[in-house]
């Protein structure tokens, strides 16, 4: 009787991007095709991953004679307490197999994840192999051997088996040293290390529930020239795997519902393991990827130059703005509420601890932002988090912009409301979304100037939309304050709209030079928040030298207006500086994105301008998306055109030095 091949494929299309769902293949006989494609059709909707847009199934005939069978790799369990104590098992079963630096070949699993096929490294040099990145190398045309229309069902994917047959068909090619697998469905957190002299090694915890994160990894160990050879094994030759064992029982303890351990096989005891590993590993794997943070001490007050690790340099990464920070007025007003009013208000503002300079700056604030009333909180993020989950519930809708700040999309989640992310700054998407939900209670939230790119929300379009749909409108002004428009109001000014937000955002900790968080809006909506937003009502209200210091920074840029044109001036000059030396640099606000891409290749060009007096960050995931790492200037108003000039020229250097193409 003749074998079929049969493979099912779901993808999504989302936000531009085509996004892998799900994938099987069966070889079954004639009789089994038709039942055996509705199953794996309704298997690809029903994914955790989500809902595909596109599937395909696809059948071709195997000539049973092409068929190689093999047995099944031999499979041994092995328990763990938690993902880092995965992960240091698997890096110990392959420095087994001979490789000296394993933690290495692990660090490349997120990048992997992407592909609809494995990542192929040399087992070496990890050098990739495969000669499609995009898509990687996907093994085909494998199953398990006697399968017939009695076990052909696919009610449900069983990990196990698939899993078994593919790594046992991977460790038979030519010249392949070892797999590792994670799977990417997030209610899978079993993964395995195979080859033929180790076998098939399940570890049962190697990453958290939840996470769709996953990869594939085959190792190289070869002359260059077998390895097409190779390839067309693992990619076309058909293999029945013969003598599976059935799907172990479950263990304790573990996530691992699907894939149980074997009766027949004894999982090793967990190890008496070291509680805090889990740090190490993390650390390391940080570092490897190039997305490890560490702290600069300052050893000068904040300005256009400052003193860092010994040396004076170019400060190119405060949001300072507007060199309120450091000004003399702006200190003394803060020394004379500490002298009158203490270190610490000593209870929330709903207690004991509201002062009439909370008061005093919420109605300034109000006034500036021509809105009905203000309240304070003690950061920006606590304003976001403290509104969006005060105001909306189980039951309404959020619509946020992709892009959105981490403490706008955290707020979101908190809330419990349904998340709506539509793609950025595209109104087009909004409101198609936003008709889909019309006559519900929602909200739509985006940050006026976004923090990573720097761009401008488009605000008339979104307080149309907001108003058409009868959604309330929410805008975070943190980088717009003291940067947009003629005086330094922010968004509604830079639009030169009549119409403001319903609820507008800001801080004080970056144009106004202090710390803390505010929001503005009608008066009624003041009280309520007085009386539901959690970071308000929960916390410790401002200290007065903190408020005061706001209030003589804000009567600053009040009078001095000029502050906000030269810091605008700036930004246009330096610009101009980087597109003289052949850099792709533009900003609509203070801050200006040099994309690098590779986060390794960013750390390293920041580095290089350290060393040359120049302080920039290095933005990286997760602040941003992977592969979309960058330099991220920001202005001053205090700065001079001669530094700014000097700083455009070095940048451009360190970028050639380094052989990142301009």
């Amino acid at each position: 009787m003749p074998l079929f091949s049969v493979k099912m494929r779901a993808s999504r299309t989302a936000h531009g991007v085509n996004e892998h769902i799900s994938g099987a293949e069966r070889i079954v006989d004639a009789q089994c095709v038709p039942a055996l494609a509705g199953e794996l059709v309704t298997r690809a909707q029903r994914h955790s991953k989500g809902n595909p847009d596109f599937i395909n199934i696809k059948v071709t005939a195997v000539p049973e004679s092409d068929c190689l069978h093999l047995p099944a790799l031999p499979v041994r369990t092995l328990a763990c307490a938690n993902a880092a104590e995965g992960l240091r098992l698997a890096s110990g079963l392959l420095r087994e197999l001979g490789l000296t630096a394993p933690e290495a070949v692990l660090a490349r699993l997120p990048e992997a994840s992407g592909l609809r096929g494995a990542m192929l490294l040399d087992a070496h040099t990890l050098e990739r192999l495969e000669p499609d990145k995009e898509r990687g190398v996907r093994a085909t045309c494998m199953d398990r051997a006697g399968t017939t229309a009695a076990t052909s069902g696919a009610t449900g994917k069983n990990h196990y088996q698939e899993a078994l047959v593919l790594a046992t068909k991977v460790a038979s090619a030519p010249n392949i040293l070892a797999e590792i697998c994670i799977s990417d469905d997030p209610d899978y957190v079993t993964g395995y290390v195979a080859s033929r002299t180790l076998g098939y090694v399940r570890i049962l915890h190697m990453k958290e529930p939840g996470s769709p994160e996953g990869g594939r990894i085959f190792l190289y160990q070869g002359p260059r020239e077998e390895l097409a050879g190779t390839l067309e094994f693992i990619e076309r030759q058909p293999v029945l795997v013969e003598d599976l064992p059935e799907s172990p029982d479950s263990h304790p303890g573990t996530q691992d519902a699907s894939c149980p351990v074997s009766p027949n096989v004894a999982a090793e005891p967990a190890r008496q393991a070291d509680k805090w590993a889990f740090l190490e590993d993390g650390l390391q794997r940080l570092t490897s990827e190039g997305l490890r943070r560490h702290i600069r001490d300052m050893a000068s007050a904040p300005g256009p130059h400052v003193e860092c690790e010994g040396r004076e340099r170019l400060l190119l990464c405060s949001n300072d703005y507007l060199g309120l920070a450091n000004d003399e007025r702006v200190k003394a007003r803060a020394a004379q509420a500490l002298a009158l009013w203490g270190t610490g208000t000593g209870g929330s503002r709903l207690t004991t601890g509201s002062l009439a300079l909370h008061s005093e700056l919420e109605q300034r604030l109000a006034a500036f932002k021509h809105a009905e009333a203000a309240l304070l909180f003690n950061t920006g993020y606590m304003a976001n988090t403290g509104v969006i989950t005060a105001l909306c519930g189980q039951g309404d809708v959020i619509f946020s912009d992709e892009l959105n700040h981490a403490s706008i999309i955290d707020g979101c989640r908190q809330s419990r409301a349904e998340i709506v992310v539509y793609r950025h700054n595209d109104m087009s998407d909004l409101e198609a979304k936003a008709r889909l939900r019309a006559g519900r209670r929602g909200l739509i939230v985006s940050d006026a100037v976004f923090s990573m790119d720097g761009d401008i929300a488009p605000l008339p379009d979104l307080l149309r939309i907001a108003d058409r749909y009868s959604f309330l409108s929410m805008i975070d002004e943190a980088h717009a304050t003291g940067v947009l428009g003629a005086t330094g109001r922010g968004a509604v000014e830079h639009f030169g709209l009549s119409s403001m937000p319903d609820i507008t955002i800001g801080t004080l900790s970056k144009a106004l030079g202090s710390e803390g968080g505010f929001v503005c809006g009608q008066a009624r909506l003041i009280e309520y928040l007085k009386n539901r937003a959690r970071s308000f009502i929960f916390s410790t209200a401002l200290p007065a030298a903190s408020v005061a210091a706001a209030l003589a920074a804000l009567d600053i840029l009040c009078q001095e207006p000029w502050r906000v044109r030269r810091l605008q001036e700036h930004t246009a000059f330096f610009c101009h500086c980087l597109q003289a030396e052949g850099l792709n640099a533009h900003s609509s606000s203070a801050i200006v994105p040099l994309i690098v891409g590779d986060e390794k290749n960013a750390t390293r060009v920041a580095d290089e301008l350290f060393a040359r007096g120049y302080l920039l960050s290095a933005i990286r995931y997760p602040s941003v998306a992977r592969g979309q790492a960058r330099l991220r200037a920001t202005l001053r108003s205090d700065h001079t055109r001669t530094d700014l000039a000097e700083a455009a020229r070095q940048t451009a250097l360190a970028l050639r030095s380094s052989g990142i193409p301009r």
